[in-house]
């Protein structure tokens, strides 16, 4: 995979005439240049169903009048830049008009993405019908007729669907259509057998030609979705939704699978189709920075106007930051993440769990997301891992919230505390799903949840910026005996706040007199009676985040491979390259702003000076240096601690050390 890669978007409806009529064959490269671009997705078929090429197997764009596709792909590889070639998998506009019985449908007969034809928008299709295959004869078209360097399939996903074909298959096999575990193990099944089939089709023309199917998000724990792809593209759009710390969270699992991968974003103001939104150059500097850093490649998304000419303003845009990515390329190829913590995902686990039950989605893996923003913050090296992780290469694994675990998790987590390991785990996790209580010994035995929601905690120790006193937590909280060392205890309100029954403006006061144990400490680890990673995800308190660094701290001990005073705001990561026997030492800082109704943009990127760092290391270094600037810096190496200094650095920043 190429590191500076665009994803060229021509979603182009039949209402528009002379399609690609000003497209220049040395424009177009003149902008590729501008861009430090090195590969970019072109369109064989948008989501309006339109082909950008002659064509059998579907139909030409009514408003192009020459083979788009081929020219942009001949005139990319004149310049050795790779052209992955983009179907719209999910959503063919034009058909579904035609063909309204391929289409998706939910349990009460509406049709999916865009409930009728009313409305402007596309409609999902259901490949247990007669659209797989003719989609898969687009797919042979291309690999056939045109030198792709890849299948970039886009909108699909598992999705359980109710058209009349499914719910007949599923009546063929015995199954009940409209008992929700036996329509999302159909859709899964479909899905799965999708996925065959597009191999098998390209493999028949280009074997081995790299696929990828875009879903948008990356389950953690379905490691058969993972690997149907040849390598995964992250969709990330800070400002369309994502936000800035959904792209660590999904790179923090995507490099646990041995993948290449690649982090997905625009240079949009806003998301995907907004043409004549452009964000800050500084964003996109940070944002392609915090790829790399995570050990990704990068691409941007773009949109190309119907008149098939580039924007010149846009590469100029994608040439400010991918420029920088180019120039650092060295460091960045070929590396590992050097973590101490694994977060064990909540999807993942519930996935292990429930393997034949619809995920609820991603809005519901919370504790996770908080675990993430408080590892980042706290600058902790940490991966996320599913069930089938590698445990051993961690230190310390978190379980948050609501992970609910059986024998087989259970034996796991044993056998990695008893090679040395320690677990933290907050709410319900690791209490066996079959009520048996915890599975190891954190310190404490489980009574039940607490009734009282919001309730407080009281630490016995103090944390930075906060001193002893009884904090309001929002979200549940369990009841527990405390069998080891209590660290903080819980207080109750003096009752529930009811219509009837309330004190003051906002929850009852504590009650200061009765006090319950809330954070435990066992042979195995530590264990937080509320759900405290949920908390810092849904309502930010500085309380969230800082007891459970303090607890972290206690089970890390001095085994923390880097420590840093870099702000909050900062994110640190770890690389090894082995190949070159070196670390590179990733620093980054941004301060994202909210503008309008709730978008983050990043403008201004001030300058962070006197960033201090120690990495263990077995051994000393034989130098430590800048890139890409090659300036060797001051270090010390003591007792096993590497220590030095960045004087200064803007947005992004790599430390090499040669061992």
């Amino acid at each position: 995979m190429r590191f500076r890669q665009v994803h060229l978007d021509f979603h182009t409806c039949e209402d528009i005439e002379n399609v690609g009529g000003e497209f220049s064959r040395e424009q177009f490269q003149a902008c590729l240049k501008m861009g430090h671009v090195d590969s970019i997705t072109l369109f064989s078929k948008c989501h309006h169903g339109w082909a950008y090429h002659p064509s059998k197997a579907n139909k030409m764009h009514p408003g192009l009048h020459f083979d788009l596709l081929r020219e942009q792909i001949s005139a990319a590889h004149e310049l050795g830049i790779k052209t992955p070639v983009y179907l719209s998998a999910g959503f063919d506009e034009r058909v579904a008009r035609e063909k309204p019985e391929w289409l998706l449908r939910n349990k009460d007969q509406t049709i999916a993405w865009t409930a009728d034809f009313t409305t402007p928008g596309y409609h999902r299709f259901c490949y247990n019908t007669g659209y797989l295959d003719f989609l898969l004869d687009q797919v042979a078209e291309v690999c056939q007729n045109y030198d792709a360097d890849e299948i970039f399939l886009d909108m699909v996903h598992i999705i359980p669907c109710y058209c009349h074909k499914c719910m007949n298959d599923m009546r063929a096999q015995g199954l009940d259509p409209f008992n929700e575990e036996n329509a999302y193990r159909f859709a899964y099944d479909t899905y799965m057998r999708y996925t065959k089939r597009v191999r098998e089709t390209v493999d028949k023309y280009r074997p081995g030609l790299p696929v990828f199917h875009n879903a948008g998000h990356l389950p953690v724990g379905n490691r058969e979705y993972a690997y149907a792809n040849t390598h995964l593209e992250l969709e990330s759009l800070p400002t369309g939704g994502w936000g800035y710390d959904h792209f660590p969270l999904s790179a923090a699992y995507a490099r646990t699978l041995d993948m290449e991968y690649l982090g997905m974003t625009g240079k949009f103001h806003a998301s995907w189709g907004e043409f004549g939104g452009f964000k800050h150059p500084n964003a996109l500097r940070y944002e392609v920075s915090l790829s790399i850093a995570n050990g990704a490649k990068v691409s941007i998304g773009d949109q190309l106007h119907p008149n098939g000419r580039m924007d010149p303003a846009t590469y100029k845009l994608i040439g400010s930051a991918f420029a920088e990515v180019e120039e650092k390329e060295p460091w960045l190829d070929n590396v590992e993440s050097v973590a101490d913590i694994a977060i064990l995902a909540q999807e993942a686990v519930f996935r292990h769990m429930y393997p034949d039950v619809c995920p609820p989605g991603k809005k519901s893996w919370r504790g996770t997301i908080g675990a993430s923003r408080i590892l980042l913050e706290g600058k902790y090296l940490f991966d996320v891992v599913d069930c089938d992780g590698d445990f051993d290469k961690y230190k310390l694994i978190i379980l948050t919230d609501t992970a609910k675990i059986d024998d087989e998790i259970a034996d796991k987590l044993r056998n990695f505390v008893d090679g040395g390991g320690k677990v933290l785990a907050s709410g319900e996790s690791t209490l066996y799903a079959d009520g048996r209580g915890f599975a190891l010994d954190l310190g404490a035995k489980y009574n039940g949840q607490t009734k009282f929601v919001p309730a407080y905690i009281h630490p016995k120790f103090e944390m930075e910026g906060l001193w002893e006193s009884a904090y309001a937590i929002y979200e549940p909280s369990s009841d527990i005996t405390a069998t080891g060392e209590v660290l903080a205890y819980r207080e109750n309100p003096y009752f529930n706040r009811t219509a009837f029954h309330f004190c003051s403006h906002a929850q009852t006061p504590n009650d200061p007199e009765k006090l319950y144990p809330a954070i435990t400490m066992g042979k195995d680890g530590a264990y937080i009676a509320f759900n405290m990673f949920s908390e810092y995800a849904n309502n930010g308190a500085l309380i969230a985040k800082e007891t459970v660094k303090h607890v972290i701290d206690v089970l890390l001990g001095e085994d923390k491979t880097l420590t840093t005073n870099l702000p909050a705001q900062g994110v640190v990561t770890l690389m090894d390259q082995a190949n070159d026997h070196r670390y590179v030492n990733h620093l980054l800082y941004a301060s994202p702003v909210k503008r309008g109704k709730n978008v983050e943009v990043i403008e201004d990127l001030i300058p962070i000076h006197d960033t201090e760092v120690s990495v263990s290391m077995y051994s000393k270094p034989k130098r430590v240096y800048l890139a890409p600037q090659m300036q060797e810096i001051p270090f010390d190496y003591t007792d096993g601690i590497l220590t030095y200094t960045v004087d200064k650095f803007s947005c992004h920043q790599m430390v090499v050390i040669d061992y």
